[in-house]
């Protein structure tokens, strides 16, 4: 009873398209799209955001370090 076959389906895809229609089906599909590229997005931000704070010690200690090499550059340039 619950082995749906293909002509099951296709029934019932019928059904769903004269019910709602296709402008309202496409329309709802563009906007579950859009909210499950919403959800990636977010999610690979917040991913990106705990990267940073792991590795936050290591761009504080490597940015630090940058002004001094550009100064020593610039006494280079100068001599």
């Amino acid at each position: 009873m619950g082995n749906m076959g293909i002509w099951q389906l296709l029934i019932i895809a019928v059904i769903v398209i004269l019910l709602f229609g296709t402008k309202k089906l496409r329309s709802l599909g563009g906007d579950l799209g859009g909210a499950v590229k919403g959800f990636k997005s977010a999610m690979s931000s917040e991913d990106d955001k705990k990267a940073i704070e792991e590795n936050g010690s290591d761009l504080a200690k490597t940015s630090a370090a940058a002004p001094e090499k550009k100064s020593e550059s610039k006494d280079k340039e100068q001599a």
